[in-house]
């Protein structure tokens, strides 16, 4: 009787898009999108029109979008247009960033929040959404090695597949990619042989396997259910060739933004969001070009991919 009433509360706090419910009660393909791309990634009205134009991507490649945040302590799978609206509108004021330590405390304070990877995976785990399809996902920041994400020990312990760009390339790329072995995740690379570096396409990473299709992912994603194994999956996709960046250029302007951030004392949660936007201006726009590109992409294949899953289900 206890844990019902415990299911029970927890429902009250989530709600489902009746788009979002009916799918996932027939089997058919959802993919989960992030918020905070929306309140602390983009400005005003850019950020609404990437994120519809990633829910349009999702559609594309077959599945069902479904955008998760939290408004006034309510967490929401799924926003309809004037939610997201209304989300992109707070751009710049005090919406929480949540992952796993910041869920709750959104929730009883009903609060706005915008859910990070780690928080994004959270609640598509407890949706039973598989798919989840992102930019870049966080990792250790270059610099300080004790400033590690919690989106790398989330995709450790929550049965989710991301589908990104790798690790934003303003972190430290080899130390995120150890961490990530030690954390037990499997690193794919989606007609890659290395992992992309977000806005460029290679970075002299190795990926654990190398896939072509969506099909093949499918099926890496069935054998890690069958053995019940509760870590994530990182999918890593290159930008488009079109739309990435020159690599020297990127790397040059990121270090040159970690090494303004170090002098005005930025760290923690406040410097990813503030590096993005200094190498957005030190590169007179490409690297935001190649970010919204990329993401449109990655929301494709993950529609694709989730297809595949749910046909294999079958």
């Amino acid at each position: 009787m206890a844990v019902w009433v415990i299911i029970g509360a927890m429902m009250r706090h989530i709600h489902i898009h009746p788009e979002v419910r009916e799918a996932l009660a027939v089997g058919q393909p959802v993919v989960a999108l992030e918020s905070t791309l929306i309140t602390h990634g983009l400005p005003y009205p850019d950020n609404v029109q990437t994120a519809v134009n990633m829910e349009t991507a999702v559609r594309t490649g077959g599945a069902i979008p479904a955008t998760i945040a939290i408004l006034q302590g309510v967490i929401h799978v799924g926003l309809t247009g004037a939610e997201i609206e209304q989300l992109g509108q707070l751009a710049g004021t005090a919406v929480r960033k949540c992952s796993r330590r910041d869920l709750p405390l959104a929730v009883a304070r009903r609060e706005n929040g915008a859910t990070t990877v780690a928080g994004t995976m959270i609640v598509a785990h407890m949706a039973g959404i598989e798919l989840f399809a992102t930019g870049g996902i966080g990792g250790v920041h270059r610099g300080h090695p004790f400033d590690v994400s919690a989106d790398l020990l989330e995709l450790g312990r929550t049965a989710v597949t991301v589908v990104c760009s790798g690790a934003k390339s303003i972190l430290d790329l080899p130390a995120t990619r150890e961490v990530l072995e030690t954390q037990g995740v499997p690193v794919v690379g989606y007609q890659t042989d290395e992992m992309p570096a977000f806005f460029a396409r290679r970075s002299g990473l190795p990926v654990d396997a190398h896939v072509q299709t969506p099909q093949e992912v499918a099926e890496i994603i069935g054998a890690r259910c069958n053995l019940g194994l509760q870590n994530g999956l990182l999918v890593t996709v290159p930008p488009p060739e079109a739309d990435a960046c020159d690599p020297d250029e990127v790397e040059a302007a990121i270090a040159q933004a970690t090494q303004e951030a170090d002098q005005q004392g930025i760290h923690g949660p406040a410097s990813t969001p503030w590096l993005l936007r200094r190498v957005v201006e030190l590169t007179d726009g490409r690297s935001l070009r190649a970010n919204t590109a990329l993401l449109r992409h990655n929301a494709q294949i993950a529609g694709e991919i989730a297809v595949a899953l749910s046909h294999l289900a079958k």
